[in-house]
């Protein structure tokens, strides 16, 4: 999920840093909170996350499932 840099850290966090890519207006980051959600209740794609924002999530989730 991602959610606003200012709440407490959790291990794995990953900030982003190009937020105008991401399409977020804040300080943000991704963190690992599993769960699904049907992709109907998805209004619209924001942005992407840039590629070196990506990479460092990638990372995380292969930590993750260590």
């Amino acid at each position: 999920m991602i959610t606003l840099s200012e709440h407490a850290r959790w291990p794995l966090d990953v900030p982003i840093a190009d937020l105008a890519a991401a399409g977020l207006p804040v300080a943000s980051l991704v963190r690992f909170k599993l769960f699904t959600l049907d992709h109907r209740l998805l209004r619209a794609v924001l942005g992407r996350l840039a590629s070196k924002d990506a990479d460092r999530v990638a990372t995380s989730v292969q930590k993750l499932f260590k």
